[in-house]
């Protein structure tokens, strides 16, 4: 069965009560559960991990390569715009990465427009909500099964 490890980066622990207006109505939990329920319907395994710091979710990175993980899903949040570490890690373990955004990172303020990580993941999908995550699990899982 592939493994997949879906990575939430900072804040998202506060989904659901966090301006709602631009992250949606639900919770992180929540989410987890669509992204489980539709895991189930693609017969693959999630491993979820939330984390505030940025070492955790590099650390986090590393055992996914060292587990066997099939790829990555990840949120990574505001790190998207400041983190090397995140794209130096992605980078380094070589597992195809899906990166995902609730909001549309392009039509917001300009320093949310660039992402660190975009160039060394499979691809990115945002500005779809709760949405962004399934939309960007099913394209991972079929990117790993043609492969």
């Amino acid at each position: 069965m592939i493994e997949i490890h879906v990575l939430h980066g900072p804040n998202l622990n506060l989904l659901g009560r966090r301006e709602p207006g631009i992250y949606g109505q639900l919770s992180l939990e929540q989410i987890n559960q669509r992204l489980l329920q539709r895991a189930a319907i693609l017969d693959v395994h999630l491993t979820i991990f939330q984390s505030n710091h940025e070492g955790a979710l590099v650390d986090c990175i590393h055992q996914a390569s060292d587990v066997g993980c099939g790829g990555l899903l990840i949120n990574p949040a505001a790190y998207t715009h400041t983190s090397v570490a995140l794209r130096d890690a992605i980078s380094a373990v070589a597992l195809p990465c899906v990166e995902v955004h609730l909001s549309n990172i392009h039509a917001r303020e300009a320093f949310r427009q660039h992402s660190h990580l975009a160039p060394v993941c499979l691809g990115q999908i945002c500005g779809f909500g709760a949405d962004s995550y399934l939309l960007g699990l099913e394209a991972l899982v079929a990117h790993l099964r043609k492969n």
